[in-house]
């Protein structure tokens, strides 16, 4: 048998599973700790249940799972922040590329059908190796706290 501990994990586990958007959620939490940065109208917000160590998503802050839907200025705002997301994790997790994309619909693989929302994974050189393709296990090297301290200062930092 194989044990992987992931204690952060039981948040969630204990967490009341309402149908509320969880980047609605977010946005009504000011407190959120997993927030990088909020804007009029669009926020970054890093993936708990991350594909890979420093896994954000930017998102519209109106609620829609419509691409049509948005209006020049949100997509814009939108793309804005894919641009300085790409500089801060550049800067501070140092990624040798990126995977940048959206999942529309559930069959595309969406988990939040109706809040669009931009995935930026960071990949290295070698960060896929057996454990993926033999175990089907995933190791995310950094804890969220520790990911979330690093890009916020990062965040900070960069000038929109």
């Amino acid at each position: 048998m194989k044990r992987l501990w992931a204690p952060w994990r039981m948040d969630y586990i204990l967490a009341p599973h309402d149908d509320e958007c969880i980047f609605c959620e977010a946005l009504k939490n000011e407190g959120n700790r997993y927030t990088l940065v909020r804007e009029e109208l669009a926020f970054v917000i890093m993936n708990t249940f991350p594909y890979n160590n420093g896994h954000i998503m930017v998102a519209p802050t109106r609620h829609t799972g419509d691409v049509a839907d948005l209006s020049d200025e949100e997509m814009l705002s939108l793309s804005r922040l894919v641009k300085k997301s790409l500089k801060v994790l550049q800067d501070t997790l140092k990624p040798d590329a990126f995977n940048i994309g959206m999942n529309l619909g559930r069959v595309a693989g969406a988990g939040i059908e109706d809040h669009l929302h931009i995935h930026i994974v960071p990949r290295w050189n070698g960060d896929t190796n057996f454990m993926p393709v033999i175990s089907d296990t995933k190791i995310v090297s950094q804890s969220l706290d520790e990911t979330y301290r690093v890009l916020k200062e990062g965040f900070d930092k960069v000038k929109s």
